[in-house]
């Protein structure tokens, strides 16, 4: 390739690696400023009284402390079962071993309605385990009532984020050198003396980044609160959702907005900080593991993965089970063989199966987005310097940020021309892909720091391009963490829900949103079919994490 090639080549790239920036710019911040603007100058000059009314009134005040409290209680239960367990998973080795890690990070990315489902089957009412006690015990009702209970909300953030804990303290773990604990037991430390003087200190940076992504997601938990909690329960997500779109009060919700992402700025800035630390540090993923010598530890393993599949699994499992069994004495498949008709004739009814080719679509576009942006943003984050530094947080403040910002900001800001898009199909896979792309970037960024600086000198040294040097060195290495970043694009997009709740147009339902359409209307046939759409995005979303954990590049898992 000539002078000429190597310069067009040199200018592609600088103008590429803009463009990460240019979308988090354009669909990120801008839609953040426009609301900065409305609470600020709701009528084109200065107005605080927003912010005002937060400060002066108990009920925001009470509102926030309470999304502090509940998202502090969560993190701390998380955390609390997430580390005995961190323990199983890296100090022994045993069959099945990455197969339940992998599955263990399913109820991550599905979406809450899928899960309010799956712990109404459950635990409900008209549940699993309520219709068993009432028949064992002949009871007159059912014993466990966690409906619309704080105890609930807290137990499904531990559903859900059991597995990013899990997984970032796991891997810190198996890469610790296992004669520290064998010096520390030789000098008489043992029991609990042995975890508070040793383990957790040497952990204390893998808990505390665990702990910070935990309260951020809590934090900004929105469907949890809004479905299982109830009107009781109001977070900063749910006001904010209350004040936009219900009262219109956009000042408020506004004031609220920037509040929330202050905050969270902030905790995403701290998280990454820690990423770092722990990422240069993991040498090799399972390098301490070993087999079970005694009685002792098959015992703890087996308690270990009885306990996660009970938290985990059971509550999926009673979905999938409902699903073919309501309605009927035996098992049928009759509601899913009515996700494809129209049983009132409407004009404007869409059918359900209409939303699975729609959320494909979607997932397939915010998927390919999001490989081209991450990959560039990846490399522009391979510099450690302070620049870097926090444009990784800014990369990753999108997933800290509530899908209803998002959505509030989106409806607000790009509703009018330039970037008229408030009716667009585009507005879907853009908000899917602000989402998506702190994932892919996660995969791909270790897979990067990975590829010894030699090995990229002495590709130039031999002549290759720069162009060469990556479609024949470093792209053959980074592949299997493309491929991860790909799959978790694709299921994130397939579950997402808040964002799609604002944005969506009525005839192009995503797979969330036709579930909650479905939940909301009456009879038997709409629950069973909200089921059946339910387990179908399990099945799928199992499906890909299975693949993850078989993709996934070894030593990289430290970055959820």
């Amino acid at each position: 390739m000539g002078r000429n090639g190597h310069s067009l080549i040199a200018v592609a790239w600088r103008v590429l690696r803009l463009a990460p920036i240019a979308f988090l710019a354009v669909f990120f911040v801008y839609p953040v400023l426009t609301i900065f603007g409305i609470s600020l100058a709701p009528e084109g000059q200065l107005d605080l009284s927003g912010f005002a009314r937060l400060v002066t009134s108990d009920y925001y005040v009470n509102t926030l402390l309470f999304t502090i409290w509940q998202a502090a209680i969560s993190t701390i239960l998380t955390l609390g079962l997430a580390l005995p367990s961190a323990y199983v998973f890296s100090r022994f080795q045993f069959r099945g071993k990455a197969l339940f890690l992998s599955l263990a990070t399913l109820p991550f990315v599905l979406p809450t309605i899928v899960v309010a489902a799956a712990f109404s089957a459950l635990i409900g009412p008209r549940g699993y385990v309520n219709a068993f006690l009432v028949t064992t015990f002949g009871l007159d009702a059912p014993p466990i009532q966690l409906e619309r209970t704080l105890l609930l909300i807290l137990i499904v953030h531990v559903f859900y984020n059991y597995a990013v804990a899990l997984r970032i303290i796991t891997t810190y773990w198996m890469n610790q050198n296992p004669r520290i604990e064998q010096a520390a037991r030789v000098l008489g430390a043992h029991g609990w003396r042995l975890w508070w003087y040793v383990h957790l200190p040497l952990l204390r940076p893998a808990i505390t980044a665990a702990g910070v992504l935990v309260f951020i997601f809590c934090f900004t938990s929105f469907g949890v609160v809004l479905l299982l909690g109830g009107p009781r329960y109001a977070t900063l997500e749910v006001e904010i959702f209350r004040q936009a779109r219900d009262l219109f009060n956009l000042p408020v919700a506004a004031a609220l907005s920037i509040v929330q992402i202050g905050l969270m700025f902030a905790m995403m800035w701290v998280y990454t900080r820690l990423q770092r630390r722990i990422s240069s540090e993991i040498v090799a993923a399972e390098a301490s593991a070993q087999r079970p010598k005694t009685q002792r530890d098959r015992i703890t393993i087996t308690v270990t993965l009885a306990f996660m599949a009970v938290m985990l699994f059971t509550p999926l499992v009673a979905l999938a089970l409902v699903s073919v069994t309501l309605g009927f004495d035996g098992i049928s498949f009759q509601h899913y063989q009515q996700l494809g008709s129209n049983p009132r004739g409407s004009v404007l009814f869409v059918p359900p199966l209409s939303a699975v080719g729609n959320s494909v679509a979607f997932a397939a576009s915010s998927t390919a987005l999001s490989i081209i942006l991450g990959v560039v943003s990846s490399y522009l984050l391979l510099r450690n310097n302070r620049w870097s530094r926090l444009l990784d947080a800014a990369f990753m403040l999108p997933l800290a940020t509530s899908a209803v910002t998002l959505g509030f900001g989106f409806i607000v800001a790009l509703d009018q021309p330039p970037l008229n898009l408030r009716q667009s199909a585009l507005l879907i896979p853009v908000a899917h892909t602000l989402v998506a792309m702190p994932f892919v970037i996660r995969s791909i960024l270790p897979a990067l720091r990975a590829i010894p600086e030699n090995l990229r000198e002495a590709a130039s040294v031999l002549g290759a391009s720069p162009w060469r040097r990556w479609r024949w060195v470093e792209l053959p290495l980074i592949s299997r963490a493309l491929l991860v970043g790909a799959t978790y694009a694709f299921v994130i997009s397939l579950g997402e829900f808040g964002a799609s709740l604002f944005i969506a147009r009525p005839d192009t339902p995503t797979l969330p949103i036709a579930i909650f359409r479905l939940l909301g209307q009456p009879g038997g046939s709409s629950y069973g079919q909200a089921l059946a759409l339910s387990t179908i995005l399990l099945l799928v979303s199992a499906v890909a994490f299975i693949l993850i954990e078989r993709l996934r590049t070894p030593g990289a898992r430290g970055e959820f």
